[in-house]
């Protein structure tokens, strides 16, 4: 089983190609039968799990953090 790292990788990975794909050919918003399909909420949605996942692998990294001391 994958681990935590690794799902947020394919996570993230998953969402940029369909990302790149919707930018690529964009589709207008819609509305059929009383049902909405509105194109840039997903890509908003697709950003923000983008984002997450950035966050997420960020905090994972190793760190160093310099401070100063006085007597």
């Amino acid at each position: 089983m994958p681990s935590d790292l690794e799902q947020i990788q394919t996570i993230r990975q998953q969402s940029l190609a369909q990302l790149a794909s919707l930018r690529a050919t964009p589709k207008p918003s819609y509305t059929i039968d009383g049902q909405q399909v509105n194109w840039e909420s997903y890509v908003r949605s697709l950003q923000a799990t983008i984002d997450w996942c950035d966050v997420k692998l960020n905090d994972d990294q190793p760190f160093e953090q310099h401070t100063v001391g006085y007597t």
